[in-house]
C-alpha cells in the first residue's frame, strides 16, 4: 500500500480541519467524522472518512478504508470498542459490519456513477492509494475492494446500546 504525496496528503486533510473546528456539518453527509478507541491505548481518536454510499434501507453509510485493511481505524473498529459518527447535523452510536466484495463492488460503482465529473481526479486519488493504475473497470473495481475493506456503519439500536 502507497502513502499519498504531499499535495494528496493536504487535500485529504481538509475535511478534518473543518471537523476539527466544528465546521463538520458544512460538508453535508459527504464526509462524516468517525470517533473510535484505541484497541491499545483507550484513548479516543476521531478519523473523517468519504462516505461512498448511503446503503439504501439500512440507515447504514459505507466508506473506504482507503489505507487499507491495517488502517487503526479499521482495526480499532473491528476490535469491538465503541464507535460514535457525526455525519451532517447528526450523532449516533454506530456499529459496524464489513461490506461483503459483491455489495461493495456495486456501492463504489455508484460512487463513481453519481461523481461522473469528478471522476479522473477519484481514479488518480484511489491509483495513489493503492499504488497501481485504477481505471474503474469492473475487475479493476474488484480488485480495489478487495485491497481496501469497505466498512458500513449504522445507527446502533436501543437495545444494542444497552449491552
Amino acid at each position: 500500500m502507497s502513502r499519498p504525496g504531499p499535495l494528496l496528503r493536504r487535500l485529504l486533510a481538509l475535511p478534518t480541519a473543518l471537523y476539527h473546528h466544528g465546521w463538520g456539518f458544512l460538508l453535508g453527509e459527504r464526509f462524516l467524522e468517525l470517533e473510535h478507541v484505541g484497541r491499545r491505548t483507550g484513548r479516543t481518536h476521531h478519523t473523517v472518512l468519504e462516505v461512498v454510499a448511503h446503503v439504501p434501507g439500512t440507515g447504514e453509510v459505507a466508506v473506504l478504508a482507503g489505507f487499507g485493511a491495517t488502517s487503526d481505524w479499521l482495526l480499532n473498529l473491528r476490535s469491538g470498542g465503541p464507535a460514535r459518527v457525526h455525519l451532517g447535523r447528526r450523532d449516533f452510536a454506530a456499529r459496524c459490519r464489513s461490506v461483503p466484495a459483491e455489495e461493495a463492488e456495486s456501492l463504489l460503482g455508484g460512487y463513481e456513477r453519481r461523481n461522473r465529473l469528478a471522476g479522473p481526479v477519484v481514479r488518480r486519488v484511489l491509483s495513489a492509494l493503492v499504488g497501481w493504475p485504477y481505471d474503474g473497470t469492473p475487475a479493476a473495481r474488484r480488485r480495489l475492494v478487495e485491497q481496501l475493506p469497505m466498512v458500513a456503519l449504522a445507527p446502533q439500536s436501543p437495545e444494542e446500546g444497552r449491552r
